[in-house]
């Protein structure tokens, strides 16, 4: 038999022997696969999403969260907040987490290690500031940064290391009281909740013979927020008016870019501490509207998905989103939002791709990744083998780690991707083959699963 007969052969027996291996694995992972991680300690036995594992002590007493989870409010409203947020506690416990993420400096050029040298020293100036009434908001430092899959960016607010450190106290006294108002099926930015535990309900809904999918998307929707009736909204919990006057005073701060200032007269900026709860609140009557009205609502931030079982069904839903959103003085976008039949056409949420029983990730996705593979397998890389699969490990964890639910078979393409690029770079370095062997057999899968 000559060589040429026998390599054949020894592939055919290979892909055969893949194929026997891939039939006994499943499709895909399912979300549901993937359940709620357990807390790490006796506090925190209670569910992720109950308010009384996650509040800040240093704010909330047993007998509080009591009451706020029982809603033994006579008025529903919380009254004498703001010496919580000013608790030298609360404040000091919210310069830590700022200063600990080592974030970028606003406009007055301070970062997070300039204002830790003096951390106790400012966080007591700003206690002072805020109880005598002196305290004013800097204004905040845009930037853009690009839009993945698009030519288009995204507007970024930064405030100073000093706003941040406030916001992030007041954040401490408020999410729970509006956190405790939200819907269920609400889950971005908040406690206990993921992205995967909003496409667990879909994939659910999905199965249940919701094929009618609602895909919305609310146009520049950080931008667009009216103020006064978000702040109409924050008043219907909270009735202190220093508070009250500190969240406005965040939201009326001007924004400066390239050395102009403005005052933007609706939005909250993102990138701002408070603004995913704020955001979520603004939604919150919408989700219990499409609740009770018997739709199948999955929200995500400001990204969410009605499921159907039928196109009457999803037809109507979508008017109900557009008369809601038009009272609420915001628009969908007119060309990405619509009405899918998921067995005929897919549909993308949260980086995912669905269609019928395929899930994958969203072709953008799929790009970006790609993209990243090969700048990090260039043939004129430097370093190590090992040194090159080992950022190649980084980034292919977590992208895995967020789309391990897709089907296997977009992994198997992957592998065999990285295993060329690879070996395109190994034979710039080594050109002399004196067995005249070709790539597979010179450096064989193995090669990589080692390195």
């Amino acid at each position: 038999m000559s060589k040429s007969k026998a390599y054949r052969k020894r592939r055919r027996v290979r892909r055969e022997g893949r194929r026997k291996d891939q039939g006994l694995l499943p499709r895909r992972v399912p979300f549901s696969a993937t359940g709620v991680a357990e807390a790490a300690t006796p506090r925190e036995s209670l569910p992720p999403t109950d308010i009384r594992s996650w509040a800040n002590r240093a704010v909330w007493t047993n007998r509080m969260l009591v009451t706020l989870v029982e809603r033994r409010l006579k008025h529903g409203k919380w009254y004498s907040l703001i010496d919580k947020v000013t608790g030298e506690l609360n404040l000091f416990l919210a310069a830590r987490k700022v200063t600990s993420r080592k974030t970028a400096a606003g406009v007055d050029g301070q970062d997070s290690e300039m204002f830790e040298e003096h951390l106790i020293e400012e966080t007591r100036k700003l206690r002072g500031q805020i109880c005598s009434g002196s305290y004013t908001p800097s204004p905040v430092r845009r930037v853009h940064l690009p839009k993945p899959g698009s030519d288009q960016t995204r507007p970024l607010g930064i405030p100073t290391v000093r706003d941040r450190v406030v916001q992030t106290a007041l954040l401490n006294v408020i999410e729970p009281i509006l956190d405790n108002e939200f819907h269920e099926r609400s889950f971005g930015f908040r406690h206990g909740r993921s992205a995967h535990d909003a496409l667990r309900v879909v994939e659910q809904k999905l199965g249940e013979g919701y094929m009618y999918v609602v895909d919305a998307d609310i146009h520049g929707y950080f931008d667009a927020i009216p103020k006064e009736r978000l702040m109409r909204l924050v008043k219907r919990h909270i009735a202190d008016s220093r508070v009250i006057e500190l969240i406005e005073s965040f939201l009326d701060c001007g924004i400066m870019e390239d050395l102009h200032q403005w005052n933007p007269i609706a939005g909250v900026p993102q990138g701002a501490v408070l603004s995913p709860v704020l955001s979520n609140l603004y939604l919150n009557d919408f989700d219990h509207m499409m609740s009770e009205a018997g739709f199948e609502l999955v929200r995500y931030a400001d990204d969410f998905v009605v499921l159907c079982r039928s196109e009457f069904e999803a037809e109507a839903a979508l008017e109900t989103i557009k008369a809601w959103m038009a009272e609420a003085g915001l628009r969908l976008h007119p060309t990405k939002t619509k009405i899918v039949d998921s067995r005929q056409k897919s549909f993308a949420f949260l980086g995912y791709s669905f269609r019928g029983e395929k899930i994958y990730p969203r072709s953008e996705s799929l790009k970006r990744l790609k993209a990243r593979i090969v700048s990090l397998t260039g043939r004129n890389r430097s370093g190590s083998l090992e040194s090159i699969a080992w950022e190649l490990s980084i980034v292919l964890r977590g992208w895995f780690g967020y789309f391990r639910h897709c089907c296997w078979t977009i992994f198997t393409d992957l592998d065999v991707k990285i295993r060329v690029r690879l070996r395109r770079l190994l034979l710039k370095r080594h050109r002399h083959n004196a067995a005249r062997q070709p790539r597979t057999q010179r450096w064989p899968n193995a090669t990589f699963t080692d390195a």
